[in-house]
């Protein structure tokens, strides 16, 4: 299986570098995992709501760019299902089982991600109703996936 996690800018605190980057360490027994970064679309702080959508649109551009018509998406939305973790383990065993080799998780920037992108999706996820920062939700996505697979092969973890 590859998975690729495609995430709009750059991850710049080195506790976050150093988490994702045990359990990448941890996950290559089970699959190709990469982080993929697309560069984030500068803007001021304060923005008009049509300056914001241009904003979502150049980096979901972006992020489509990266993305093989056969990739199975995986966006991160707010709006999206809430599953468990033995939930968010059966739907990769699933994709598997039916040939699906070929994943990405795509986290948008700060201002979430384009329509674009969501419509390119194949299926939205929500961590929680609340709003986490995208490079936090990094860590907890990798860490995640790292525990799905521990739950489908069986192996003491997760608990």
């Amino acid at each position: 299986m590859n998975i690729s996690i495609i995430t709009v800018g750059k991850l710049k605190e080195k506790y976050l570098k150093q988490g994702i980057d045990e359990y990448l360490k941890r996950m290559s027994a089970y699959a190709k995992v990469e982080i993929i970064e697309v560069a984030d679309e500068k803007a001021p702080e304060v923005l008009s709501a049509s300056e914001m959508l241009q904003v979502k649109e150049k980096e979901g551009e972006r992020i489509l760019a990266k993305l093989h018509p056969d990739t199975y998406v995986i966006a991160l939305a707010i709006e999206g299902k809430q599953k468990s973790s033995e939930e968010l383990a059966d739907t990769l065993d699933k994709l598997a089982t039916y040939g699906k080799s070929k994943i990405a998780f795509v986290i948008g920037g700060s201002l979430g991600l384009s329509q674009q992108v969501l419509q390119r999706s194949d299926e939205k996820l929500s961590f929680s109703k609340m709003t986490f920062p995208h490079q936090l939700m990094r860590l907890v996505l990798v860490e995640q996936i790292y525990r799905a697979f521990r739950i489908n092969r069986g192996e003491p973890y997760h608990k």
